[in-house]
């Protein structure tokens, strides 16, 4: 898989600004040897209570996206990236806080399986239908990182 160039990453924000998003966020499709995804579960008394969730969170000022996804892959599941693959799109909702939020999605491979969890109450290694549990924006996501991986 080809690695990302910054101008597309670049070119990602430049575009999202423009849109009106104020805030950037990532998301990693993380998928194991038999094809199944991680999904996190937020806690029933947080922000979208009980959606399963690709890992994902905010990106920091002056960081990278693809820095922001090594790090809240790090910080939610204890994983470590080893590589960033294909760009999966994106989607825009409207953040906790009533910001235009735009989240990048990425495919990403970390060294491990273990997940040790900091902000989630759950997770899962989903199979295909078990992915059906996620909102319809990350089910397209993972529509097109099936298309990208067959």
């Amino acid at each position: 898989m080809s690695s990302l160039d910054t101008a597309l990453l670049d070119d990602l924000l430049r575009a999202a600004e423009r849109d009106g998003i104020t805030k950037s966020v990532v998301g990693a499709v993380i998928a194991d040897g038999d094809g199944k995804v991680l999904l996190l579960h937020r806690p029933a008394d947080d922000y979208l209570g009980g959606l399963w969730e690709l890992p994902s969170g905010g990106v920091d000022a002056g960081e990278t996206l693809i820095e922001a996804l090594r790090r809240e892959v790090a910080e939610e599941t204890g994983l470590t990236v080893t590589a960033v693959g294909g760009y999966l799109g994106h989607f825009d909702y409207r953040s906790g806080s009533g910001r235009a939020t735009r989240q990048f999605n990425f495919i990403a491979t970390v060294a491990g399986e273990t997940v040790t969890l900091t902000e989630h109450d759950a997770h899962l290694w989903a199979d295909r239908t078990q992915q059906n549990q996620v909102s319809s924006a990350v089910r397209a996501v993972l529509d097109t990182w099936r298309r990208q991986i067959a």
